[in-house]
């Protein structure tokens, strides 16, 4: 399970990393990842107690996934996966991982891949 302080709730800041974000997809996942307000500008709210050293993140999986059952199942792989890499997201940054309808037939070493390759992709090209 993603520690509290680890997870995304902020509607605004979904958006926000999903319009402004870095974005760095793969065939079963995306990954927008909004840097903090002294990296980017727009679109982070202002500094708050603990905020400003903890990576947040979002998950986003809509029902071109699957069933209920199905997302819920692709869900829970990738909370997991992204807590085992959550050192490697720049503090106090937004990430959102959304789902592709290709990750509910994935296994989860190939989910984990498509996400280590697009978590590389985007804190390298910050």
């Amino acid at each position: 399970m993603l520690d509290a302080g680890h997870r995304l709730r902020d509607p605004e800041l979904f958006r926000a990393a999903g319009r402004r974000g870095l974005r760095a997809g793969s065939r079963t996942v995306v990954t927008h990842l909004l840097l903090r307000p002294e990296r980017q500008v727009v679109g982070m709210p202002g500094p708050r107690a603990g905020a400003a050293t903890t990576p947040r993140v979002g998950f986003v999986v809509s029902k071109a996934v699957g069933t209920a059952v199905v997302r819920n199942r692709v869900k829970r792989r990738l909370r997991h996966a992204v807590r085992e890499r959550i050192e490697g997201v720049p503090a106090g940054s937004v990430l959102v991982v959304r789902a592709q309808p290709a990750a509910a037939g994935s296994s989860y070493p190939e989910l984990v891949a498509d996400l280590d390759r697009c978590l590389q992709r985007v804190t390298e090209a910050r």
